[in-house]
């Protein structure tokens, strides 16, 4: 179960923030996984990564390739090869952190247990400190419009929007979410920022939240103002990027400063999306506390495309088959996606940081894996000038990766048994 909230209001507040001291942690000290041999080889094997690879600390390239092998019975077995993978090499995971927080959403709604409070239940979202913004009340005969944890996860995992994390970050309150990744396994994570120009006292500090039963329409939970009284440490102490950064508009000559960002090495992140869809093959403390209904409902809402899930806010026009899948298909507006291969998958773009963690399932030639990489292209140094070589290197890589990673999987032993119909069969929108 999640732990108590720890409530602090009204006068309390301003002798909080001045009194309050970091949270001292132990630094990150986890030696780099050595490289795999096959997965070195892989790599080096194609001319199309060979650029990026033979540059690799420059490109701060990390990658994980999983290959799952299944018995008679259909069990799992994962095996993972890692190339250049370290905890301690920083990278910003910008919409990462959307993956632990939608599924933590979901486990805190079970956790209330309260009598007309699911996913679908009417949400609104107040104010009580600097920071923060309003969500309303929707009211529509259009169900995808209405504010609901519902609405917000498929909105994050859909098209990786940024408001709708920052009202389950508000859910989900900085400290109470952090402990629980903590209980889960992952102790080294920092989830502690919203995706706004909150500074870090404002981030401590969470919205008012209020629910209403969806049939009745009467109050079923409410929320008060929240704040960590205590704030993180961070495990990798001061870290900062780049020869200069932009700030209000104008050139700055130091480094950008990451030190209290949001923090989710790639390792942890890829054992998350494997506890969310593969939950029997991770130890039982940490798996999510979640229902098959949560999880079919993340299942679908991680491979579906934006506009092929009949989510209606989400047309063609815009959000493109690729939209969300950098590897394989490269975020190409016109790359035709593969009727027979489904990715399940979260990525992050922030920075001069790329990153896809996947799952790859494809039921005509019954070849499934996993693929987790993040490399940095950031050619001039500066952060936040908007100028990164996301569609001349970065993409590109990332879609010949999953390719080639593909290929070589097609070219293996086929498994004795076949890839679970949850992951291949037709499915009903969730």
């Amino acid at each position: 179960m999640m732990r108590p909230l720890s409530l602090l209001l009204g006068g309390l507040l301003p002798l909080l923030l001045t009194a309050s001291v970091a949270e001292p942690v132990p630094p990150v000290h986890a030696a780099p996984s050595p490289n795999s041999p096959l997965l070195d080889s892989l790599l080096r094997a194609d001319a199309r990564l060979r650029p990026v690879v033979e540059r690799a600390e420059e490109y701060e390239l990390q990658v994980i390739y999983t290959q799952i092998n299944r018995n008679e019975q259909g069990q799992p077995t994962f095996v993972p090869h890692t190339f250049r993978l370290d905890a301690g090499q920083y990278f910003n995971p910008a919409s990462m952190v959307k993956l632990p927080t939608v599924a933590l959403a979901l486990e805190k709604l079970n956790h209330l247990n309260q009598s007309g409070l699911t996913r679908r239940s009417p949400m609104r979202t107040g104010t009580a400190f600097r920071c923060q913004t309003p969500a309303p009340y929707i009211t529509s005969p259009d169900s995808d419009r209405v504010n609901t944890v519902g609405n917000y996860a498929k909105r994050m995992l859909l098209v990786s929007d940024n408001q709708a994390y920052n009202r389950l970050y508000e859910f989900l309150g900085q400290r109470p979410l952090n402990e629980r990744l903590a209980a889960l396994g992952y102790p080294e994570t920092r989830i502690v920022r919203r995706f706004a120009p909150c500074d870090t006292a404002a981030n401590r500090h969470t919205n008012p939240i209020e629910f209403r039963n969806p049939d009745t329409g009467a109050i079923s939970y409410q929320q008060p103002a929240v704040v960590n009284p205590q704030p993180f440490g961070f495990p990798l102490g001061r870290i900062t990027k780049g020869r200069a950064h932009q700030a209000g508009g104008r050139l700055v000559p130091t480094p950008y400063d990451f030190t209290t960002a949001n923090y989710l090495p790639l390792q942890s992140v890829t054992t998350m999306l494997r506890a969310v869809l593969f939950p029997e093959s991770v130890p039982a403390r940490q798996r999510f506390d979640l229902t098959p209904d949560d999880y079919a409902f993340l299942r679908y809402y991680l491979h579906q495309s934006p506009h092929g899930s009949s989510y209606s806010l989400y047309k063609r026009e815009r959000y493109f088959d690729s939209y969300k899948k950098y590897l394989y298909y490269g975020r190409r507006p016109t790359a035709a996606a593969d009727p027979n291969l489904r990715i399940y998958n979260i990525v992050g773009m922030s920075h001069g940081y790329l990153a896809d963690v996947a799952y790859f399932a494809d039921a005509s030639r019954q070849i499934e894996f996993m693929l987790s990489a993040v490399l940095y292209v950031n050619k001039n140094g500066v952060l936040n000038d908007g100028n990164y070589e996301y569609s001349t290197v970065g993409l590109p890589f990332l879609e010949a990766l999953g390719k080639h990673i593909y290929q070589y999987e097609d070219s293996r032993v086929g498994p004795s048994a076949r890839i679970p119909v949850q992951f291949t069969g037709p499915e009903e929108s969730q």
